[in-house]
């Protein structure tokens, strides 16, 4: 019976999970066992981060968007309250945007609820 020479595969199983933890630090970039006992922690924390991160641009917007809004003479929550009188369906992120982007306009569509 012939023999089957496993080291092209092993090679390939091995760079590619060092190439998964390049940017690690120290032993953890370029030993296979160290990056072996990392990569799932690395994955945990990467998908914990991108669940946090809708949060805090939320959180975000909302600091930008009361504070152009203070600046029209108003704050966030009776702003939200006249938007949602008036059926106007813009979401917290556009309205943040425009804020930013286009004051004028921002300031306009302030007056225009109020």
């Amino acid at each position: 019976m012939t023999r089957i020479k496993r080291g092209v595969a092993a090679h390939k199983r091995r760079k590619n999970l060092l190439k998964r933890a390049s940017g690690f630090e120290n032993r953890r970039s370029t030993d296979f066992v160290a990056a072996r006992e990392a990569l799932p922690h690395a994955d945990k924390y990467s998908s914990r981060v991108r669940r946090n991160k809708k949060g805090d641009m939320r959180a975000l917007w909302l600091v930008r968007l009361n504070a152009a809004l203070r600046d029209n003479g108003t704050t966030y929550s009776k702003f939200a309250g006249t938007l949602k009188k008036a059926k106007i369906n813009v979401n917290r992120k556009m309205l943040a945007e425009l804020s930013n982007v286009a004051p004028e306009v921002f300031t306009k569509l302030v007056e225009s609820v109020k």
